[in-house]
Parts: C-alpha cells; structure tokens; sequence
C-alpha cells in the first residue's frame, strides 16, 4: 500500500503562510483537528497541503477518505475502510477492521466532506482515537464534529494581498492578456507568475482590489472571476457583481453574509455561461464523485444537448473553473466542485428534471456495470477494476436510487447481482453483502433478479465462511430457480453449494455438485470466469483424493482456455495447482515460475486468498530447496493476510498440507529460536513487503538441495486456492450474457 493517496496539486497553492503554520502547529499539539468555513474558501486545499507537508512524521503514512460523494450514512465506514486500502473477506464490521488496523499505527486520516454524514461519522472519529493512540484525524467540513479533544480551526477569507495573488495567477492560466498594474501603495507586493514587485492583472490595481473585496477573499469565488477574465475586463466584471448585490440587499451597499458572496458569485457565473452550459451544469449535478465523457454524453445528452455539443460545453464549464479534471488509473475524469453542484441540483430542481436526471444516470451506471461483468471474461479485465473503482461513487448513488423507489427494487437486485465481481473480485466482499442484504430484504416480484441476487449473496456469504448465511441464499435460489425453470440460475446455486461443501472438507459432495454444475454449464453453453474457476475447483476436488494427475489434466485445459481469452485471474489458480504439482515431482524451479506468476495476477487483483494461498506454498518451494530461514519469514508474513481473510485456512483440515509440512521442515532446519525470530520477522511486513519479497525469490545458492523427501501427498493447499474462487471473475463471452443471466 502506498504510504499516502493524496491528489497531487494541478496548479501552484498561493498565500495562506499564516494558515499553514498554525494548522501545522495544531496537527502537532492535538489528535483530532477539524478545518471549518464557509463553502469555496479553500479548506480542502489548505488541509491537503498541511496533510502532505506532515507526512514525514506519521510512520504508516496519511490517508484521505472523501466523503462528500456518499449518500448513504452506513457507508462511511466502508468509505473508510476503502480510503486505507484495506481488503477483508471477514464477517466483521467494518468499524472492527478499521479498529483493528489503525491500533498499532501512527498515520494521519484527512476525513474531507463530513458535514452532511456528521451523525455517523463523528461516533466512528471518537472510537478510531480512542483505539488507536498513533492516529490522528485531519476533518475538513463546514461544522465541526464536537468530539471530545478536537480542536478547531476556522478558516477565513483570504487577505487582500493574497487575494489579487490568486487572482493574478488563475487569470494567467485562464489566458487573460495580462497588463503590469502596480500594487497598492500599503501593499507589500505579492509573488507573481514572473518578476518579483508585479502583479499582473487585467486591469487597473484599484479596480483589481475592489474586486477581490467585493468577493470576499474567497478562493472559489476568485477562481470563478479568473475564468472569466479573458471574455470581461475586471471593470465590466464590477458592474455585473454590483447588480447583484444591490437586488439582495434592496439597493442598500451593505456587506452580504459571506455564504451569500459565494452564492452570489456563483448564480454571477451562472449568468455568463450560454443557455446550453446553465444546462449542462444543471443535469451534471446528478453525478456523485468524479464522471467520465461517455457518461455525461449518454446522462445528460438530449435534443436541447446533442451529445455531439457535450464535449465543447464540458470545455467550457472546466475554463471558466466550474469543472475540474482529474486523471486518474480508468483515465481523465472530471468533477463538479460541491459548491457548485449544489447550486447546479437546485436549478435542476426548479426545471422539475430531478427525477428523470436521476434515472438517466443510474441507468447508465447499470449499463456500465452489465459491459463490466461480460468483459470480466477478457483481456480487458485490469481495465474493468480500474473502471469500477472509479465509478463507485456513482454505482453508489445508483443502487441507493434503486432501493429509494420501491417500483425499481428489483433493479436494486439486479445491479447488486451484476456487482458480484466488484464485492468478490474487488476486495469489496463486506460492502457486497450490505447492498445485497438490503436489496434482497425486498420482494419486487421480479424473478429473474432475485435469483441473480441470491447466488451472488451465498457466494459472498461462502468467501465470508458464513455459512448459515449462504446456506440459506442458495437453498431459496435452487427452489425457487426449479419452479420457475431458470436452470442457468440453479447451476450457479449448485456450483456456489459445492464450493461449500469443498471448504467444509466434505471432498466427495463438492466434486459432485461442482461435476453437476458443470455439466449444467455446457449443456446451457455457458462459458467464463466462473465456469473455469468450477473447473479448477473441480481439479482440487479430484487432487484432495488423491488424483494429482486428473487435477493437472483439467488445469492445463483452463490454462489454454484463459490464454486463448486473455483471462488472467482463474488463470492464476490453475497455476497454483500446476505449481503444487511441479513442486510434488522436485521441480522446484519450475514450480516457483508458476507460483511467481500466481502472485503476481492474485495481488493486481487484490485478491487476498489466492496470494496468501500462493505465498505459503512458495514457503514450502523455498524450504524445499533449501532456505528454511527464508521459508519461515514468507510463512509468517501469510498472517496478517490470513486475519483479513477470515478463519485461517479456512478451517479445514485438506488445506493445512503444505503450510504445516513447511513448518515442520523449517523448524527442524533452523530450530525454534531461529524458526521464530524469521517468522516474527514476517509478520511485521506489509502487504506489498511480503509480495515483493515472495517475488524476490532470495535463497543462498551455497545453500544444498531439499530438506527431506519431497513425499508427493494428496493434494491440500491448491484446492484452496481455487476454491477461493473468491475472485471469480463475471461476465461470459457467450450471447446468453453469462453470469448476467442467472
């Protein structure tokens, strides 16, 4: 995990010393300091600038968790959760988990956006302090939390010099033609773009000055006025603001609440922008989070906005700094600032097209994640987890939509099944299980949806090793899917039984339903990821009793098959079972190519089990040839993964061969002093430490050959790893739509 996610800053921060050493001050004296304001005056910037400028004191660096995209209160601790770069699979709440991993810790968590969600979120900021003596909490929002210890710190307009500064360079990146005006007299003169003692603005110094008055000082509100410069003079800019200000104080020149500045500045804004902009701004409002082309196109496109004129608005809301791009891993995005997007929901509101701009977006985020689960099945599967991350925010706002209006649940089971590979694929198991517990406490009448929803809830629930839980999911869907004769949604019950019954250790049902549910499966002419992932677990069925040689047969065949598809992820299963298999005949370093590929795959996916799986049988390649000290780290480092995982090995007896063989061999080979010191030595390291020293492949080449008999036995680890079918990629290349269509 990186040390830090915060946004790297897209333009030069301007002024505000004075701010930043006194919030560097408090960040230092207090472990929960909160920056509040008025809206636009520069709290989230001035809070990342501080957050970044501290980091070298927080050991397990700073996090920012972004909560002004969420709608739903219950998510703030997934949001959390997510902001830490956390994966786990258990049943514990996420408050446990963020409880849990911050304990030890000394880290800094910037909480941006809270006020809306300050009912859930100041409970959940008093406990994580209270747990975790190394936190230290960074809130930005327009109130404060009012938690025991927090100390305030409200943020202010900016000063006059400060302002014209601000103003002076976001014009210049706006491409106003600049003309030198000196500074006023009283003034020091302000940094600019070029030569000290020049403020380069377009206009006279005084005018310049009223200006930065009349808006307060507040950031937003300049950005905004920067962006129009290169179409007004500073003067004409004056005269409109002046119009306005007089309607709301009934021609009086009293001062406007600030708030009412801001507002002001922005229906100013509003004002020069063309009728099919004012529109655009409007119907965007309806995005959470950050938004790319092809949806603003299709969400906000109509015969008062051909989606071919999108583009050039779009372009011309991010000049005038209405909008603001990003780019991130899925590519350029972009994002209404809060402020203006409030303002921008109201004027929907008031055209009466709140309702319909809703739909329209979540349809097309259902759109989105229907292409995503079928190109699961491909080689665009990297790209489909980058897509998803991004959209979340989005895909959030869709499914609470879909469980708003009771008429749409069924939609809200549609979508929470179509997800399946975000909450299983995606590290994302306990969200998962939140949006499909809710959808599936509704009853909508729609079949088809509620089936889907089911055996995605059973596998989730099976990852999980809930077992009541999916038991009961997959038994209502395997009835209901008989009555009425949705055969591909019974398969997919009997497949998620057997993989059940596989972790149960009960060997002979699990080869059995899976055998069934494969059979189902051609007969229906499904294919995809989680018909492979059926076969591999079938594979560890058949190894489990002792059929190595069967099992390899069926993994080669979804190795070719995953090649031929560019299908990677069930890909990396088979390789674990075919590095087990090179490992039982000495092959040692052919065993350790598959494995280092296994890993390699399970880790770009977050996929937890399949790594830890892969880790620990790289342990016992590594013991086996002759490192034992090297072993014990690797088999050590395994468990913090294995706590997010859930019971370790799963509770069963058929998956604990190769890690207790490797204990056994290490612990002879080093004695238990030394076994202990390497495996402690591994369990301090992190997630991507542990990776990068699996992958390191360190052994002492001085060091002999294997340490005993290599002793081909039944097959123990690999099923595990494919039965974490965990990770089970969605979507069928196939025209009944795949997994979509259970």
């Amino acid at each position: 995990m990186r040390r830090s996610n915060l946004p790297a800053e897209l333009n030069r921060f301007v002024g505000r010393a004075a701010e930043q050493a006194a919030l560097a001050a408090l960040l230092e004296a207090s472990r929960l300091v909160t920056v509040v304001g008025v809206g636009g005056v520069g709290k989230t910037r001035l809070a990342l600038r501080a957050a970044a400028g501290a980091q070298k004191r927080y050991g397990d660096g700073v996090r920012l968790a972004d909560l002004a995209p969420l709608r739903d209160p219950d998510l703030v601790a997934y949001a959390l959760v997510e902001a830490l770069g956390l994966t786990d699979h258990t049943l514990r709440a996420p408050r446990e988990v963020l409880v849990e991993h911050l304990a030890e810790r000394r880290m800094l968590l910037v909480v941006d956006g809270f006020e809306h969600l300050v009912e859930s979120c100041a409970p959940l900021v008093r406990d994580l302090l209270a747990h975790a003596p190394g936190l230290t909490v960074l809130a930005v929002g327009r109130r404060a939390l009012r938690v025991a210890g927090e100390a305030v710190f409200t943020l202010a307009p900016m000063g006059e010099a400060d302002a014209v500064t601000l103003l002076a360079e976001r014009a210049a990146e706006a491409g106003a033609a600049m003309t030198p005006a000196p500074p006023a007299p009283a003034e020091p003169a302000p940094p600019a773009p070029t030569a000290p003692g020049t403020s380069l603005l377009p206009g006279p110094s005084g005018a310049v000055r009223e200006l930065c008055r009349r808006l307060d000082g507040i950031p937003l509100a300049l950005e905004l006025a920067a962006g129009r410069l290169p179409l007004l003079s500073v003067e004409q800019m004056l005269c409109r603001l002046d119009d306005r200000f007089r309607l709301l104080t009934d021609g009086a020149r009293g001062a406007l609440p600030r708030h009412q500045t801001l507002r002001t500045a922005i229906g100013w804004s509003h004002e020069l922008c063309t009728t099919e902009e004012r529109l655009l701004w409007a119907r965007l409002s309806v995005f959470a989070g950050p938004f790319d082309l092809e949806a603003v196109e299709y969400v906000c496109g109509g015969p008062e906005l051909p989606p071919e004129h999108i583009l050039d608005l779009l372009g011309g809301l991010l000049a005038q700094s209405l909008v603001a791009r990003e780019d991130g891993p899925a590519g350029p995005a972009y994002r209404l600032l809060d402020t203006v997007a409030a303002y921008g929901a109201e004027w929907l509101a008031a055209l009466g097209d709140t309702e319909r701009m809703r739909r329209r977006h979540r349809d097309w985020y259902m759109g989105l994640a229907t292409w995503c689960e079928l190109e699961w099945f491909s080689p665009r599967q990297a790209e489909v987890a980058a897509r998803t991350d991004a959209a979340l925010p989005n895909l959030r706002a869709a499914l609470d939509l879909c469980l708003e209006l009771p008429e749409d649940a069924h939609l809200a089971q549609h979508l929470a099944g179509t997800l399946w590979f975000a909450w299983v694929g995606c590290g994302r198991l306990s969200e998962g299980r939140h949006w499909l517990d809710r959808a599936l406490a509704l009853e909508p009448g729609h079949e088809e949806a509620r089936l889907k929803a089911l055996w995605v809830l059973g596998y989730v629930a099976v990852l999980q090793g809930d077992g009541t839980a999916a038991v009961a999911a997959l038994h209502e869907c395997g009835e209901r899917a008989r009555s009425s004769g949705n055969a591909l949604a019974e398969a997919y019950a009997t497949h998620r039984m057997g993989c059940l019954a596989l972790l149960s250790d009960d060997v002979p049902r699990a080869e059995e339903l899976i055998g069934r549910a494969l059979d189902a499966y051609r007969e229906l002419g499904e294919l995809n990821s989680n018909v492979l992932m059926g076969q591999v677990e079938l594979a560890m069925a058949r190894a489990f009793r002792g059929d190595l040689e069967g099992a390899v047969a069926i993994c080669r065949e979804v190795r070719e098959i995953c090649e031929e598809r560019g299908e990677r992820w069930t890909r990396a299963y088979a390789l674990y079972v075919l590095g087990f298999s090179a490992w039982t005949r000495g092959a040692y370093e052919e065993a350790r190519e598959l494995l280092d590929e296994c890993v390699s795959i399970n880790h770009t996916f977050h996929d937890l089990v399949g790594l830890v799986l892969a880790i620990e049988l790289l342990a016992l390649v590594t013991v086996s040839e002759g490192d034992a000290a090297e072993a014990a780290v690797l088999q050590g480092a395994t468990v913090p993964v294995w706590d997010t995982v859930g019971i370790r090995l799963f509770g069963s007896a058929t998956f604990g061969g190769p890690r207790a063989l490797c204990e056994q061999r290490a612990d002879e080979a080093l004695g238990a002093e030394a076994y202990g010191v390497a495996f402690r030595e591994g369990q301090g390291l992190s997630l991507d430490a542990a990776v990068e020293r699996a992958l390191a492949g360190r052994r002492d080449p001085a060091i002999g050959g294997p340490v005993g008999p290599v002793a081909p036995r039944p097959f123990r680890t690999a099923r595990s790893a494919a039965l974490p079918g965990t990770r089970k990629p969605a979507g069928s290349p196939t025209g009944r739509g795949g997994e979509a269509a259970g």
